[in-house]
């Protein structure tokens, strides 16, 4: 009995997680929101121990912050944020491309690209939160490929701040990155097995998702401004 109840504590623990991640990423709760305790887990229907264990996991993926006197609140992020995860970003996935372009089964992980990309756009007809889901998922799978594990955990420490990225400035310019031509570019680049042309196309994405993110679509800044941090022009 004891194993049991600690089993559908985890499982209430890991509801109340995926709850909270849902709310947090797709801008029901936006950055700045207090979770009260009492509140949210009433709402949850859960214990407060259990809400406290899945903050505690949503702080280490950085979608909340803990303020004075345990105060919990979604975590907001600014310009140098969204800099920082895509300049690192950018490395990850770059040094990911480039050794899929370099790989003899280069054709096979093209294939599975391809389905993920087929996934984006399946996505993107059901729900806001499926087009996250499979657009993070297309990026997990290109690491996850390569074999490399310190690189997927690298990429898995980031996808917290990914997530609070994504609905930086809203849903109109978060789905403007997710769309399935632009990854399909990425997989096209792959196939060409052309490391070098694929690092530049997966830093090219990453540019224009951050320039997407901090100005909008239609912005243009070159690639540096971006990628090197360096000080940003207003949007006027």
């Amino acid at each position: 009995m004891a194993s049991r109840g600690s089993k559908d504590g985890r499982n209430l623990r890991q509801q109340a997680v995926d709850s909270l991640r849902k709310a947090i990423t797709t801008g029901t709760f936006p950055p700045g929101t207090h979770l009260g305790e009492v509140q949210v887990s009433e709402q949850l229907g859960i214990s407060r121990g259990t809400l406290r264990e899945a903050l505690r996991e949503l702080q280490q993926e950085g979608l909340v912050e803990y303020g004075e006197r345990g105060r919990v609140a979604v975590r907001d992020i600014d310009e140098k944020d969204i800099i920082n995860t895509f300049t690192v970003r950018a490395a990850l996935e770059g040094v990911a491309g480039e050794t899929l372009a370099a790989s003899h089964y280069r054709d096979q992980h093209c294939a599975s690209l391809r389905a993920a990309v087929d996934e984006m756009a399946a996505a993107a007809r059901v729900s806001l939160e499926a087009q996250i889901e499979a657009d993070l998922g297309f990026h997990e799978m290109l690491c996850e490929l390569t074999g490399n594990d310190a690189l997927l955990r690298s990429w898995k420490l980031l996808e917290g701040p990914m997530r609070m990225c994504i609905m930086y400035r809203g849903q109109e310019r978060a789905v403007s990155n997710m769309s399935a031509e632009r990854h399909l570019e990425i997989v096209t680049a792959i196939e060409s097995g052309d490391p070098v042309k694929t690092q530049t196309i997966i830093q090219d994405h990453m540019v224009g998702a951050a320039q997407a993110l901090l100005f909008g679509p239609v912005r243009a800044r070159k690639p540096i401004d971006i990628l090197e941090g360096r000080d940003l022009p207003g949007e006027g």
